[in-house]
């Protein structure tokens, strides 16, 4: 039997853009077919619309990625779409503690990040003094770089960083308490006094999520920068220079495409290493 070409591998991709046009669902579209072909896996993908049609997955497929999205991960506490977030977060849990096999094995990107992390009160989530968006270093902590979601990166990395809000101030004791680990920050600024927000965790065996966007591509990164009001907000935080760069960056094969190719490739292989064994 050819396990590639006679297993299904069904893929769950939680969509939580409320709704509005965004890059992301197409780059995870993209990433996962790409990835399938190289591979020759059968690949079955269904989409949930979290936020607007309170959609959520059963435990029924192999692998889930948890989209980003706008607005505040504070704003949605008490709302139905949240509480089913998380009673299918809870049951993706309870389904990895259990003796069942396969293990379910989970990505959480920018927004879902930030709403797992509030829900796991791993740190604290709040609001940036300024949007973050562009393309930035990732420095890997120690954790990181043994990662096997984040083999092959370079320390730093870089990635797009499009966020109003943030996680600081990590729990440590309750990180280890789950048997997670903090495996990046973001970039270094020491000419302003405020805290290295955390990128990146690792919340259990089966959990990780990072607080920047490892789905985007150069292409549709670039289509952001030069829409006019994105042009705008970065020109007027950092310069016309450091909007000419961003753009640059994207042509650079060692930076955006290189995390693009490396990191949920990587986890989607980890997430089929257990299906293959199991």
């Amino acid at each position: 039997m050819n396990w590639n070409e006679d297993h299904k591998i069904s893929i769950a991709l939680l969509d939580l853009n409320e709704g509005r046009e965004n890059q992301g669902m197409r780059c995870l579209r993209e990433i996962v077919k790409q990835w399938a072909e190289i591979n020759n896996y059968n690949v079955d993908v269904k989409e949930f619309d979290v936020r607007v049609k309170n959609e959520v997955p059963g435990t029924g497929f192999d692998i889930y990625i948890s989209s980003g999205g706008p607005g505040s991960p504070l704003e949605s506490i008490g709302s139905e779409w949240e509480a089913r977030y998380f009673n299918w977060l809870t049951e993706i849990e309870n389904w990895n503690k259990s003796d069942n096999f396969p293990k379910k094995h989970v990505f959480f990107i920018c927004h879902s990040f930030q709403l797992v992390c509030r829900h796991y009160n791993i740190g604290e989530v709040g609001k940036r003094k300024s949007t973050s968006f562009g393309v930035f270093p990732i420095h890997l902590m120690h954790d990181g770089s043994e990662e096997v979601v984040f083999e092959g990166l370079h320390n730093p990395f870089y990635a797009v960083d499009s966020r109003d809000f943030q996680v600081i101030a990590p729990k440590h004791s309750r990180i280890t308490e789950m048997g997670g680990r903090i495996l990046a920050l973001e970039k270094e600024r020491p000419h302003v006094p405020f805290e290295r927000a955390i990128m990146a965790v690792r919340f259990n065996d089966y959990f990780i999520g990072t607080q920047f966007h490892p789905e985007a591509d150069a292409r549709g990164m670039s289509m952001l920068l030069q829409r006019e009001d994105r042009k705008k907000t970065v020109i007027e935080n950092f310069g016309q220079e450091k909007w000419k760069s961003m753009l640059e960056h994207l042509e650079d094969p060692d930076k955006i495409l290189y995390t693009y190719s490396h990191i949920l490739p990587n986890f989607l292989n980890e997430a089929v290493n257990d299906l293959v064994e199991a």
